[in-house]
This record gives structure tokens, sequence and C-alpha cells, in this order.
């Protein structure tokens, strides 16, 4: 059984570790945490893992976040893996920070990685982990907050629940989505 793993972010030293790039930052700890490595490929960085037995491919889209819809395709179709077995990482500013939904399926809410995947796949129909950003902008900033650096007060409690997320990754690809909802929701 294989899966694959989609952080989504913006390449750029601009982007890096900004709440936008989240997605990226979860999956570069999952591929450490299961030490491999990345490489540049086709319209991702890509690394394989095995975790218990489980064969995980996971890509950080290179074609920035508003065309990752086309990265995520390609993947899907070279590593013939269906959409329920994919498993994409959003940053999410509706749900407060220091919390992740798993979904199975939805729209975009406003999210443009998630529009543009929903819009090359023709469907909402696959698992996604939305990492809560929260909302604590100026009217007006929502840009700057989204591309914007965390603060100190995020930056102790991150790198937990980053490990968190990759616990949430590694559940998924063990014991499946219904189970992995039941548990990660409502932590």
């Amino acid at each position: 059984m294989k899966f694959l793993i989609v952080g989504l972010g913006n390449i750029g030293i601009e982007y890096a570790h900004t709440r936008h790039n989240i997605g990226f930052d979860i999956a570069d700890a999952l591929v450490a945490k299961h030490q491999s490595n990345f490489n540049n490929d086709r319209y991702a960085y890509y690394a394989q893992c095995s975790i218990k037995g489980k064969q995980v491919h996971v890509i950080k889209p290179t074609t920035y976040m508003n065309l990752s819809g086309k990265a995520v395709r390609y993947w899907m179709q070279t590593l013939n893996i269906e959409a329920s077995k994919i498993f994409v990482l959003v940053d999410d500013l509706a749900i407060d920070f220091g919390k992740i939904r798993i979904r199975a399926n939805g729209s975009d809410a406003g999210h443009n990685g998630l529009k543009n995947i929903n819009e090359v796949l023709q469907s909402q129909q696959y698992p996604r982990l939305r990492f809560g950003i929260g909302n604590q902008f100026p009217k007006g900033r929502q840009v700057d907050f989204v591309l914007g650096k965390w603060n100190s007060e995020e930056q102790v409690t991150l790198p937990q629940l980053i490990n968190h997320s990759v616990e949430a990754i590694e559940s998924f690809t063990q014991i499946g989505l219904e189970r992995t909802m039941n548990f990660y929701n409502i932590k």
C-alpha cells in the first residue's frame, strides 16, 4: 500500500517558514523523522520513506501554491496513487492556531492551493490536514499575515504542533482516515 503526502507551500527563501508554508515544514519534519531526503524532481521536491511497511511518497510542489494541482496530478499518475490515498497538508485561516482538522474532502475554503488542486483533479474528494494559523491580523492585512513569519509566542509551540501533525500523517498511513479523524479532530 502506498500513499502520497503533499505539503503545500511556495518555493523561495522569502517564503521559508511562513504561515503559508506550514505544509512544507510538516513534510520536512516527516521526511527527516523517517531518515529520508528530498530531491528536486518533476514539479516538486520528492522524497520516499517507509512507515511501518507502508510506502510513503512525499512531495513539496515547486509550481508555487496557486499551481499545486499540476504537481499533485503528475505524482498521482506517475505513482498510480488514488485520491483517497493522498493527504494534502495546508494552512487554514479559519482554524485557531494550535489546532488541526482532518477532512476526507471539501471545498477550497478560499485557499488558492486547494482551489487549483480541485480544478486540476476535477474533484474535492481527497483527504487533507488543515493546520490552523488563526486570523489575528488587522483588516486588509490578510496577505501580510499569511505570508508572514510566526510570531515569537507561536514559535515556542510550533515544533510540538508540527510533530503532532506528523503523528497524524503516520496514523493516516497505518489506521486509515476515519480512525485518524476520530482521534486527531478532538485533540
